[in-house]
């Protein structure tokens, strides 16, 4: 059995997602062992303790640099014994030795076919905005695994989403989460747990 440790800033809803899912039976061969915070006020750490999951914050002003922070990051996943990393809404950003550390062990979701709307600024509902403004007929979420570059990892799974000619950049972020997002996400950490997931030449190979 695996530990999974999800990293948080927000509401938590893509955590709700995991949630369920482990309920469910969908996550085969890993359980949350924790859910760590950068946002001591974010509502994920009440559903965390809402479902007796030990939950931790770790805040980036608390420390003078980057690599202070990172190192500290690394260390508490370490300590929690962490099989697997899943970014769950963390706005903070984490380089170097964490990276490093859990190398094709980081799961993050992002709310477009990646590589469109990605990359730097492209979050929240800034991804939601600049697809509309494209035009695009289609858009939808990429789960992938977290390297050095801003949303340049390995893909996992994506799936699409259809827009809508009277979308908002809301309304279409609330369908990628719940026709996208709460989807692959748990599929991909079952995935991993199942040790399915194998990273070569920079491409994902799913085995069956």
């Amino acid at each position: 059995m695996k530990n999974i440790a999800v990293l948080v800033s927000g509401g938590g809803t893509n955590l709700q997602a995991l949630i369920n899912a482990q309920k469910s039976g969908e996550i085969i061969n890993g359980r949350i062992s924790c859910v760590i915070s950068s946002n001591e006020k974010a509502y994920a750490l009440e559903r965390a303790k809402q479902n007796g999951i030990a939950s931790r914050v770790i805040k980036r002003r608390d420390f003078q640099t980057q690599c202070e922070y990172d190192d500290a990051l690394r260390d508490i996943l370490k300590e929690e014994k962490a099989d697997l990393v899943v970014l769950a809404g963390f706005m903070t950003i984490f380089g170097g030795s964490v990276i490093n550390e859990f190398e094709n062990r980081i799961i993050n979701i992002h709310p477009s076919l990646i590589p469109s709307f990605c990359g730097k600024g492209f979050y929240g509902l800034h991804v939601h905005e600049a697809a509309l403004q494209r035009g695009v007929k289609l858009t939808g979420a990429t789960a992938h695994f977290v390297n050095e570059i801003c949303d340049g990892g390995p893909i996992i799974i994506q799936k699409a989403v259809e827009t809508q000619p009277d979308d908002t950049p809301e309304t279409l972020q609330k369908r990628v989460m719940e026709q996208a997002e709460w989807k692959i996400l748990p599929k991909a950490v079952s995935l991993f747990c199942q040790d399915k997931l194998k990273v070569e030449n920079g491409k994902v190979i799913i085995s069956e």
